[in-house]
């Protein structure tokens, strides 16, 4: 894993070559995006002009302007096949350098994703998707621990009417974000969650009742005011439970949520840690409206990446002071 200093000698030595010499592809598919909408739009409204204030229609002048509208299709579906290879090009160039950076021995395919059987095995959003969409997956080992990791979108569809009788389809959000599960080399018996609290958050005392209602399992109170602040636990197992969170794996969850700053989810189920962090944006996909040459940009990829190491780092996974049975 490089430090700092060894990534910024990475981006300046190798990084901002590559990335400079999709500059002039990115460009092209900023301007034919630019044209295509540009392009329709004013048709449209010469269109609408020309029909406003025609006193004898002509079909000719239609038919011309359908045709350039035809043409900034054509112009629209090009640049979006543009960027397909253009994404493909930064992850190949770009993106797997940074991941090579972090553990040369990682696996990684822009194109898999967690599998959805592991979504669910973890058990942390169950709300049934009709969407399961992810990319960017990487999987291996951190000494003796394996791990996966790639970032997920899961949503719901609600369908509504309208007093027409219109049918319309609304997309909402389970989860995005980057999700994690790694080996704890102990196999459960129970299935223990560890879940932001923004109930205590918004209600204060009052939201530790709510807190009871919320979550599969009984509600486990542990003596850390700080974690009892930030997460709320819920477990099958209560004695597990308090095995598995200990004063340091408390203070490392903590640190983890404030290593981030992003809603975080966890949940012990089998063998296995299972966690969820979320955003709002895709992670790790070039830019297209603006310069991608930033060693910031860089940066932010490789901290994202760090939480395997993180994570599996701060839970201590790799002492094995559990054996599984």
């Amino acid at each position: 894993m490089k430090d700092l200093s060894e990534l910024e000698d990475l981006y300046h030595g190798r990084l901002k070559h590559n990335l400079s010499s999709l500059e002039a592809s990115r460009k092209k598919i900023l301007n034919k995006f630019l044209l295509s909408i540009f392009g329709a739009i004013l048709s449209l409204l010469v269109l609408v002009l020309y029909f406003t204030n025609a006193d004898e229609p002509n079909a000719v002048i239609p038919i011309v302007i359908g045709l350039f509208l035809v043409f900034c299709l054509g112009i629209f579906i090009m640049a979006f096949k543009a960027k397909k290879i253009y994404r493909r090009q930064y992850k190949t160039e770009v993106v797997s350098e940074v991941v090579r950076a972090v553990n040369p021995d990682w696996n990684y395919d822009p194109d898999r994703k967690i599998t959805s059987s592991d979504y669910r095995k973890s058990d942390l959003f169950r709300r049934a998707y009709d969407k399961y969409e992810g990319d960017d997956l990487i999987s291996g080992l951190i000494d003796k621990t394996d791990f996966e990791c790639s970032e997920l979108h899961t949503q719901y569809k609600v369908v509504t009417y309208d007093k027409n009788g219109r049918r319309k389809e609304h997309w909402h959000t389970i989860f995005r974000g980057l999700f994690f599960h790694a080996d704890f080399n102990k196999l459960f018996n129970g299935q223990t969650y560890v879940t932001p609290d923004y109930a205590e958050k918004i209600f204060g005392k009052w939201g530790q009742k709510f807190q009871k209602f919320s979550g599969k399992g009984s509600l486990v109170k542990l003596e850390n005011p700080d974690f009892e602040k930030t997460f709320v636990v819920h477990s099958t197992d209560q004695i597990e439970a308090r095995y598995i969170l200990t004063p340091a794996i408390m203070e490392a969850l903590l640190r983890i949520k404030d290593e981030y700053k992003r809603p975080v989810h966890f949940s012990f189920i089998d063998s296995r840690v299972y966690c969820a962090l979320s955003f709002n944006n895709k992670l790790f996909e070039p830019k297209i409206v603006r310069s991608g040459v930033k060693f910031s940009d860089i940066s932010s990829m490789y901290h994202l990446f760090l939480l395997n190491e993180t994570i599996i780092k701060e839970l201590n996974l790799n002492t094995r002071i559990w054996t599984k049975k």
